[in-house]
């Protein structure tokens, strides 16, 4: 079996054609059968009119009439047949040469050359007389003798038939199998050149060339595999550049703290810098920012490894969520930015509540960060189904309204809808999609981890985050969770 798509493609093609074209002889055989059964049908057909002619005769004079029954007789002739007419006592009353010797002598000679009357006396060329019985009112008068004539003519209608049928066939063979042949190759390349773009195209990334991209603009299932792997490959891209981004954040965010306690551990023991408790306590606190960042870092592997213990209960969230702000309500009054909360008493959530109070607080400091004096932050609050979602236009996905723990669906249930807006400096459009990516930081300041571990915590709910922003104007940050 050839192992090419391309000579696969290449003998599905010919094999088509080769069906098609062998269906062409069985349809030819068809034809010609159909065609001789109707000259034959044609023929019958002519032998009833002149039966019909010699009973309408019979009927009109009272019996036989040798005149009539010679014209009958002639037109039979001309019709292609010998006739020999009998009555009811087998008497014969008149034949084909009785007729034509009736004849004027230009009309015998006319009527022979047309009907070629007599054939040859040759009996092996002479087919055998059919009988057909005459009848008037359902008595029988006599019967009438029938053989064809034409034998030693050629069947013209019937030849020229076949030999135009034969050269339709030769055409079909040779002249459209050729183009059959000719179109399979062309598109069996067709269908195979932009599978072996994608092939190149994979093999480049894989060998390190993450530049590498399709361009195919088919309108088919192809054309949209081929969006899909430029997508891929963009992404890969995007990751690429995260991770080049993540390691210079690493080593940014290390080398501060590592390069100051060196500082100051070189000049203590050079002598230069002296021991006493303000630089053991410079010290304690850039290890500490060590700390920190490798505590992020593991808090963040954690999360997206799964591992976070989720330890849920029912929450009442307007004290819990009151509970949280009021953390923040002096830092967000000195800095002279209105807050507020929208929630409901009856609102409840089955979570687990430190996860939830730190994506809460995650928000809220970021917020916090991004929003002016003057400006205004809200958490609201609401409770909606998976229907309703829709109805506004928001579709969640079959993974967002799965149980995490039993894999069972639930299409139908509530979600608890939490929205952190404020009316800070908002997120540009290129930074948009990648606010969740790990290390990816829009500003100065912090790890960029912060979005990446509040939507592992959501996912881990079962839940989905998502921003909307407008760069200048602000953000909002919503939380779509299950209820129970």
């Amino acid at each position: 079996m050839p192992k090419s798509l391309w000579i696969k493609f290449l003998v599905l093609l010919l094999a088509v054609s080769f069906i098609s074209l062998s269906a062409a002889f069985f349809l030819r055989e068809l034809i010609i059968r159909d065609f001789r059964e109707y000259l034959e049908g044609e023929m019958e057909d002519r032998i009833y009119r002149v039966t019909a002619s010699i009973e309408g005769s019979y009927e009109k004079y009272s019996g036989w009439k040798e005149d009539t029954l010679s014209e009958d007789t002639i037109w039979a002739l001309m019709l292609g047949y010998e006739v020999k007419v009998l009555d009811i006592n087998n008497k014969e009353i008149m034949n084909t040469d009785k007729a034509v010797g009736s004849l004027s002598p230009l009309m015998k000679r006319r009527v022979i050359a047309i009907s070629g009357f007599p054939i040859s006396e040759d009996s092996s060329t002479k087919s055998a007389f059919t009988v057909y019985p005459l009848f008037l009112g359902g008595k029988e008068i006599g019967r009438i003798e029938t053989r064809l004539i034409g034998l030693k003519r050629d069947p013209l209608k019937e030849a020229i038939f076949i030999k135009r049928s034969s050269r339709f066939l030769l055409f079909s063979l040779f002249g459209l199998g050729g183009l059959a042949v000719i179109l399979s190759f062309i598109f069996s390349r067709k269908l195979t050149n932009p599978i072996k773009k994608l092939t190149s195209a994979a093999r480049a990334i894989s060998e390190g060339n993450i530049r590498s991209r399709v361009s195919i603009h088919e309108g088919d299932e192809i054309s949209e595999l081929a969006k899909a792997f430029n997508t891929m490959a963009g992404n890969l891209e995007i990751q690429e550049l995260l991770r080049k981004k993540l390691r210079s954040n690493i080593a940014h965010e290390l080398r501060t703290p590592l390069s100051a306690m060196q500082a100051e551990l070189e000049g203590m023991i050079d002598g230069l810098i002296a021991v006493d408790r303000e630089r053991l306590l410079s010290l304690y606190e850039e290890t500490g920012r060590l700390k920190k960042i490798i505590e992020g870092m593991e808090e963040l592997s954690k999360a997206e490894a799964s591992a976070l213990e989720i330890r849920k209960e029912m929450i009442a969230l307007n004290p819990f969520l009151g509970n949280i702000m009021e953390r923040f309500e002096k830092l967000f009054a000195d800095k002279g930015i209105k807050f507020k909360l929208e929630c409901d008493d009856k609102i409840t959530l089955y979570a687990d509540p430190d996860k939830i109070s730190q994506i809460i607080i995650n928000l809220l400091s970021n917020a916090l960060k991004a929003t002016s004096e003057g400006g205004a932050v809200k958490v609201r609050v609401r409770k909606v189904t998976e229907s309703t979602m829709q109805d506004a236009g928001y579709k969640m996905q079959d993974k967002d309204i799965m149980d995490r723990e039993s894999g069972i669906m639930h299409p139908d249930r509530d979600f608890v809808v939490i929205s952190v807006e404020d009316t800070g400096t908002g997120i540009k459009e290129e930074d948009l999609s990648f606010v969740f990516e790990r290390f990816y930081k829009a500003t100065e300041g912090g790890l960029g981890i912060g979005l990446t571990i509040a939507k592992e915590l959501v996912e881990a709910h079962g839940g989905r985050i998502e921003v909307r922003s407008e760069y200048g104007k602000g953000s909002t940050f919503t939380l779509y969770i299950p209820s129970g």
